[in-house]
């Protein structure tokens, strides 16, 4: 509780100094613009590294073995995407959010009310996320077992989430993001070493205990090789599909993530973005091959019985593995103090994601929706700002109750609807806008549109809602598509929209191509276009 606490107060400082530093729009939405590139690549480490990585991602490979280990590698891999893809072209295109580079060349009122409605979609999903992680990693810190009082956990993290994006914006959540990117690199880096001097250092060593611990009792060495969560017998070809969508969702799904994208527009030049994102880049990766060990060595030290006893879905397998090597080398004592360092860790990582989140989904609805489309540009800065504090209190609230409902989802799976949302919805349309000659309003409203309703649907109607004991209605049985990713149906969705929208429409404005070309390119006029 003493850390807990000492983290919290330490934070709230923070966003308490970001307050008085935050007087215009600008500083609200984009931090001043005022982060150097390696500032703003820890900052998008902290966004990144979330409680479906840390938490999540050790407890699916504590469980599923092999096919867990899938979601490192399709986190990171979807880096690659939105390096060479978006990151310095959104940087010179836009202003404060995606939907700045979608309006540029289009009639900014359809464009800018789709690209807000998904914005505060994918960010809902996944705070969903953020917040079953929290509710499982407190409850298991504080001995609470009960469903309500897991509940009142999840209300306490809103709360506190609410209060930094009110009072810090940007500027705030971005420093709550760099200690916590710090302080998460370290806490994984300290229990991997120790996992693995357990085991003299010898990965081998450790991935046949955790075989041997936490595989089937007829097949141990199935626990090592794919197919133990995806591809079995039971669910036949439709396995199969659904690892593939999985893996699209996650590899397209991080360059058409809302709250990554307005990270971007934190940095003064497009060569910060491009450093910032480099060294997220080398961030992460180590931050995943980290996440491997703490996996295995859960299901190797902690075995699957005691971690499916702490939470059904795995979600705490980090900080069980925490407590039992700290036990094991330093004793009860030591076990106690590391379980309460790496959960504090934890709840840090769930408070700085979900500021991050809760931003980019009110900074959208003020910036997109009420200034730009309800208002149709007359509003002062002042008045945009209250409507984007006034809007992250009705967000938080709203992913509080969805988060009550969602208890005993593994958190990374939820992380991977949210990707597979933004890459079918917020994906096609950026891409065409800024590589699509031809692109037009209608194109990048069907596209957004398309691609989020046809993932909407597609999880509604998935195993993921009704139809298994883990569904979010586990009485109700609607499920008629048997995938419980819909990234390969709705992405192809999403860009094919685009595409229909795009040539059944005869609007086309050359000129402004080749402007945001230029821009987007060269950053030539992007100094203008964020003054206005």
């Amino acid at each position: 509780m003493i850390l807990f606490l000492t983290f919290v107060a330490i934070t709230l400082a923070i966003t308490v100094w970001a307050s008085r530093q935050t007087k215009t729009a600008a500083d609200y939405y984009a931090g001043g613009r005022s982060f150097s590139g390696v500032q703003n690549g820890l900052a998008i480490g902290g966004d990144y590294m979330s409680a479906a990585s840390f938490l999540g991602i050790a407890g699916i490979i504590a469980l599923s073995g092999y096919d867990g280990f899938l979601y490192s590698i399709g986190f990171l891999v979807a880096w690659l995407v939105a390096l060479l893809l978006v990151a310095e072209l959104m940087r010179n295109s836009g202003k404060f959010t995606m939907a700045d580079v979608l309006a540029f060349r289009m009639s900014p009122r359809p464009v800018r009310t789709a690209a807000g409605v998904s914005t505060i979609v994918v960010s809902i999903f996944y705070l969903l996320a953020q917040m079953v992680g929290a509710g499982a990693l407190v409850g298991l810190l504080l001995g609470i077992t009960g469903e309500a009082g897991k509940a009142w956990t999840i209300v306490g993290v809103g709360a506190l989430m609410i209060v930094y994006v009110v009072f810090g914006g940007m500027k705030g959540t971005t420093w709550v993001q760099i200690v916590k990117a710090v302080l998460l690199m370290g806490g994984a880096a300290l229990v991997t070493v120790l996992v693995l001097g357990k085991f003299g250092f010898n990965l081998s060593a450790l991935l046949g205990q955790a075989a041997a611990t936490s595989g089937p009792e007829t097949d141990p060495e199935s626990f090592l090789i794919p197919g133990l969560k995806y591809g079995t017998e039971e669910q036949g070809l439709a396995g199969k599909i659904d690892l593939i969508s999985l893996g699209l969702a996650l590899v397209l799904g991080t360059a058409g993530l809302p709250h990554i994208l307005i990270r971007f527009y934190t940095v003064p030049t497009a060569r910060e973005a491009r450093k910032s994102v480099l060294w997220g880049i080398a961030i992460i990766g180590v931050f995943y091959l980290l996440t491997l060990v703490l996996g295995f060595g859960a299901a190797a030290l902690v075995g699957k019985e005691d971690i499916t006893a702490g939470d059904a879905a795995g979600n705490t397998a980090a900080p069980m593995l925490a407590q039992r090597i700290g036990e094991e080398i330093f004793g009860t004592v030591g076990g106690t103090i590391l379980l309460a360092l790496i959960g504090a860790v934890a709840f840090a990582t769930i408070l700085a994601v979900v500021a991050g989140l809760t931003l980019a989904s009110s900074s959208s609805f003020s910036h997109d929706l009420y200034a730009h489309v309800f208002k149709r540009g007359q509003v002062t800065e002042r008045q945009e700002v209250v409507v984007a504090r006034v809007s992250a209190l009705i967000i938080g609230a709203i992913a509080i109750g969805l988060g009550i409902l969602a208890q005993g989802q593994n958190v990374a799976f939820l992380v991977s609807l949210a990707f597979a949302v933004a890459a079918s919805g917020n994906l096609p349309a950026i891409l065409y806008s800024l590589f699509w000659k031809r692109f037009n309003t209608a194109g990048a409203v069907s596209a957004i549109y398309g691609g989020l309703l046809s993932a909407l649907l597609l999880v509604i109607f998935s195993p993921v809602v009704s139809g298994t004991k883990t569904a979010l209605l586990p009485d109700a049985d609607f499920a008629w598509f048997p995938l419980s990713n819909p990234g390969i149906i709705s992405i192809p969705l999403g860009f094919l929209c685009g595409w229909i929208g795009t040539v059944l429409s005869k609007e086309y404005n050359a000129a402004k191509y080749a402007e945001i070309e230029v821009r987007s390119l060269t950053g030539v006029g992007a100094e203008k276009a964020t003054r206005h």
